[in-house]
């Protein structure tokens, strides 16, 4: 008796699957999400540079293009493992659903990837190579490459989501019926836009909290200036843009995901006139809301575009298909929503004092803009916690029950290995982002530099000091200039 009740107490071979792979996919998706944005912006401040002329636009350039390698490898490397419990620990869910997610996985595989792999060495490398035009076009081939990526991986996520084009087999695989309805299912052109969106706000974000540090020390810094300028312009005309297409997807999702949208308005009681709880706390059992405070008929307003509609609650919905972390699912929402009207509180209070001439003088702004340095990273994981959490309890929502997709492993197997998975992440991503924490507290600084060239790289032993002596010239060049562009 007493080791039955111990070990009911203690968490399902399926639970800890769950969190083994929301544990590693947080952890990866901070690094796209910001290297998604921070590539497009190296493509513009080079193209910037190309067309002005104006060295400051490389300086900060170089700046930036030595913290999005540091992000770039470790996007990578975190993102290596996810695959690998597609096999360990999701077996059956991988064994339904190759015959679709497969061919995704493989396009993003040979488009994106190797795009981004084939230019990123010119890119970091290759400024003094090639010449600057050549240049500017790997770096916009790697950031295609970050877009193409997304491209890819989204469309496999909204097919789980909302599930079209398929033909179910004898064996209950997912067989492809029409490509077409698969990649543009009916979520993928709104999460695609929503997350791209993200990924800039969340880029914006960090480079505008950098740009805004540096200038407390230094209000004269021209680069931070650059930093700052440009980051307050993404997260005044994004951020409000980012509030509509949330509101799209919000519709989009309350046709094909009912129960998710319940969870997020929380929901119980099919009405009109529903309200729009702002806080509360469900309460699954009961099938209540407890505590509320509520605006009167504007979740009927925003879902339904009528203060008369109707919105349909949990209680419409067999209970065994209702999102199995309902709390969650309502608090990861209002986080998400909250931090993005902080966005455009930041970029609408950055515009009326860029109005006024006083952007780079006012030192409460560039303490608002550090503090809301992490938001776009905070908000990408709530949103993600949103989708994942208020699909469940689907793997392919309404198909495949996320208890029947785990591979038939023990608990203890399971535990051990994210033990140690939490154990190598901390070390090893903690010290990565301790780097970049490093980089960001280096001021921009004219001539800046990018990566390190022209010096061997040596994995042991001791480096040739004649091949440093020999190339060190090669370090001291003068800064590459676009064509027709005088000193």
């Amino acid at each position: 008796m007493g080791g039955e009740a111990v070990s009911d107490l203690l968490p399902s071979a399926l639970d800890l699957a769950r969190f083994q792979f929301a544990f590693t996919v947080v952890w990866h998706f901070l690094f796209p999400a910001f290297t998604i944005g921070l590539a497009s912006y190296l493509a513009v401040l080079e193209g910037l540079w190309l067309w002005t002329g104006r060295t400051a636009y490389l300086d900060t350039y170089r700046y930036w293009l030595k913290i999005f390698a540091v992000a770039f490898a470790m996007g990578v490397v975190s993102g290596l493992v996810m695959s690998y419990q597609f096999g360990t620990n999701w077996s059956v869910f991988a064994d339904k659903t190759s015959p679709v997610l497969g061919p995704l996985l493989g396009y993003e595989v040979l488009t994106a990837f190797f795009l981004e792999a084939g230019f990123l060495g010119v890119m970091l490398f290759g400024l003094g190579r090639v010449g600057p035009r050549l240049h500017f076009v790997a770096t916009c081939f790697v950031a295609g490459g970050t877009l193409l990526s997304a491209f890819w991986i989204l469309a496999a996520n909204s097919w789980m989501q909302t599930p079209m084009g398929h033909a179910t087999g004898p064996d209950g695989q997912f067989i492809p019926d029409s490509w077409l309805a698969i990649i543009f299912n009916p979520s993928f052109p709104y999460r695609f836009a929503h997350t791209v969106t993200a990924a800039y706000l969340t880029t914006a974000m960090i480079v505008g909290a950098v740009g805004a540090w540096h200038l407390l020390r230094d209000r004269m810094n021209e680069r931070a200036r650059i930093m700052f300028s440009m980051a307050m312009w993404m997260a005044a005309i994004v951020a409000p843009m980012q509030l509509l297409i949330g509101d799209l997807h919000g519709v989009n999702s309350y046709h094909h995901q009912p129960t998710k949208v319940a969870a997020m308005e929380g929901h119980f009681e099919t009405e009109r006139r529903a309200p729009s709880i702002l806080f509360g706390m469900p309460d699954a059992e009961a099938g209540v809301t407890r505590g509320q405070i509520a605006i009167p008929a504007f979740a009927s307003l925003y879902l339904t575009h009528s203060l008369d509609g109707e919105v349909k609650g949990l209680k419409a919905f067999p209970k065994d298909t209702w999102p199995t972390n309902i709390p969650l699912v309502f608090w990861a929402f209002r986080i998400m929503v909250g931090l993005g009207i902080l966005m455009i509180v930041l970029g609408v209070a950055s515009l009326w004092l860029r109005r006024r001439n006083r952007l780079y003088d006012t030192p409460w702004l560039h303490r608002f803009a550090v503090v809301m340095g992490p938001s776009g990273l905070i908000a990408v994981t709530a949103g993600w916690t949103v989708t994942e959490a208020g699909r469940q309890p689907f793997t392919v929502y309404g198909l495949l029950r996320t208890a029947e997709s785990v591979s038939p492993v023990a608990a203890p197997a399971v535990a051990a290995s994210l033990a140690a998975f939490v154990v190598v992440y901390f070390v090893v991503f903690g010290a990565g982002i301790a780097y970049l924490f490093h980089l960001f507290r280096q001021a921009p600084e004219a001539g800046e530099h990018g990566p390190p060239q022209g010096q061997p790289v040596r994995t042991a032993g001791i480096t040739p000091a004649p091949a440093l002596i020999d190339l060190a010239p090669e370090t001291h060049r003068a800064e590459p200039r676009p064509a027709g562009i005088r000193p």
